[in-house]
This record gives structure tokens, sequence and C-alpha cells, in this order.
């Protein structure tokens, strides 16, 4: 006797169901770009001692950062900052304890690519040119990607218009949309290490260009003819 009843059952449910079922519905994705000039360039130096002690050590590369902020407090335009230090033990034979050797990092950021320059050329006589990256500054990005959604969203409703036609419908619908962004923020070092020298020739930097694009996908209903 279950059976009749379970199958009576099916009956009932399923046109309900289905009846709640999107139909006539499209997923669609849509890509725009743009080359940026990068406008940021973002360096890092170092120092490097080894000592004896690890008191003496941490006053070597103390004075050698402290210095060079020193110089860096000149230029305005370009921020400064302090980066990673480490310091760690050099073992000799027998696995003994012969010295310590230890480092740190400064950073430089600035949209003043000339002042960057000269600064750098000074701290070159101190400290060593780790690498240069160059990358869009993020209030250049904000303002490519706000354009850029105007585009994306523009060519998302071409594209629905023409898969419309393509349905013979009448017209659509948005169901959802997504927008997403992405660029190649940080490119490759430009520069590689560079040995200390009595005398630095300014470098000249160029920061070639990064593309953003603005990606649109979503879902859109056709609706069809009527008959």
């Amino acid at each position: 006797m279950r059976y009749p009843i379970i199958f009576g059952l099916l009956l009932v449910t399923l046109p309900a169901w289905a009846e709640n079922e999107p139909y006539n519905r499209v997923d669609l994705q849509v890509e725009v770009g743009r080359e940026i000039p990068n406008d940021l360039l973002l360096a890092q130096l170092s120092v490097e001692f080894q000592d004896k002690s690890p008191a003496q050590l941490a006053q070597h590369i103390n004075s050698a950062i402290n210095a060079a902020l020193k110089k860096a407090a000149n230029y305005s335009a370009v921020k400064t900052s302090s980066g990673a230090h480490s310091t760690y033990p050099v073992y000799g034979k027998n696995n003994r304890l012969e010295s310590w050797r230890g480092n740190a990092r400064l950073r430089l950021e600035s949209r003043d690519f000339k002042a960057a320059s000269e600064l750098i050329s000074q701290l070159q006589n101190t400290m060593l040119l780790a690498g240069v990256t160059f990358a869009v500054a993020p209030d250049t990005r904000q303002q490519a990607e706000n354009s850029l959604v105007s585009e994306a969203i523009y060519a998302f409703d071409k594209r629905a218009d023409a898969v419309r036609a393509a349905l013979n419908g009448e017209g659509y619908k948005f169901v959802h949309l997504n927008i997403n962004s992405s660029g190649n923020q940080y490119p490759q070092p430009v520069l590689a290490r560079m040995a200390v020298a009595d005398t630095v020739t300014a470098p000249e930097f160029a920061g070639s260009d990064s593309r953003i694009t603005v990606q649109v996908s979503g879902t859109i209903e056709i609706v069809t003819k009527q008959k």
C-alpha cells in the first residue's frame, strides 16, 4: 500500500518544483583592460656586518641605518622606512661559534623617480641596492579601475544583447553581476644587487607599464517573445 502513496506524492510535487526552476538563463563574462604607466618606485637597500661581539655588531648596523635615515630626511618626496633586521651566528671548525653576522634593510617609496634616484646613489656609498620594483600607485589604480568598470559593464550589456538576439528573445534582465579587477601590481625587479662603491652615478629609472583589467561576469535571463 505504500508504493501508490509515494507515487502520488511525486506526481503532486514535481510540477511545483519545476515551476520554481530558472529558465532561459545564460552565464556571461567580459573583460576589459588598459596599460597604465607605473608611477610608484619601490626600492630596498641593505647593510651587512660581522663582528665577534653581538653588541658591537648591533652598533655597526644601527649607526649605518641611522646615517642612511638622516640622508633620506633631506628628500621629502621619498618615503623611507626601516625594513627587516636579522642577526645570526657564524660557526667555524668543530661547530665552534666564531662571530655574529647581521643585516638590516631600508625601504624607499616615491613617485618622484629623480629624487629617489639621487637618494639611492648617495646611499649606495655605504649600502647595497637589493632591488627596485615599479607599481601603479593605489589612487592611480583606483581611478583606472573606476573607468574600466564603466567600460566593462557596457561591454557586458552589448554581449547580453547579442545573446538575446541570437536566442530570438524580446529582451533580457540581469539576475546577478560580479565585478572583479586584477593587474600586475609588482613587476619583477629591474635592478639586481649592486656593489658598494666610493662614488655612484645616479641611476636613471623608467617605470614601464602595468596592465589593469576589470572582469564583469553574471547571469541574464532572456525574456521570450509571446506567441
